[in-house]
């Protein structure tokens, strides 16, 4: 069987004070820090796997698209990862990257959805962001950052 990238969304959701999202995931042993990401359906335009991924994992879409990456990013699981996650068949995922001004209040972000993949969150500095995360997408992380780097300016000019 031939291992590809799973097509996928990322989700960089970011408030009034342009600090970002992120949620340590239920399933993992460390305590990695990660933004929202899920797969794309079959059939699905990537900005409505975002828009649906955003309201399963994190129980809103008070948000205003900002940006969309202009490319594709991809990442290579750890070997032992890759053998175990959705069946063997991917080797990493490749991501079209969404940035969002989240428009709502600290409450109307519910983490404890249908199918809860985190098991709690918070508004981090963008620059904190790689060391936040696994390291085998710490260089996805930098290289979103500096393509969207911009949206850390003053958010009220955003």
């Amino acid at each position: 069987m031939t291992r590809r990238y799973r097509p996928c969304v990322g989700i960089m959701l970011l408030n009034r004070q342009s600090r970002v999202f992120v949620a340590q995931r239920s399933d993992m042993k460390s305590a990695a820090w990660q933004m929202p990401q899920g797969g794309i359906g079959s059939g699905e335009k990537p900005i409505d796997a975002a828009w649906r991924e955003m309201k399963e994992e994190i129980g809103t879409d008070r948000a205003r698209l900002l940006a969309e990456s202009a490319g594709w990013y991809r990442y290579d699981l750890p070997e032992e990862l890759a053998r175990k996650l959705w069946g063997g068949r991917y080797c990493g995922q490749k991501q079209k990257w969404f940035a969002f001004r989240f428009e709502g209040g600290d409450r109307d972000i519910d983490i404890a959805t249908e199918r809860p993949e985190f098991t709690s969150w918070k508004w981090a500095p963008m620059q904190d962001l790689p060391d936040l995360i696994v390291p085998f997408k710490r260089q996805l992380y930098r290289d979103i950052l500096a393509e969207f780097a911009y949206l850390a300016g003053d958010a009220a000019s955003v």
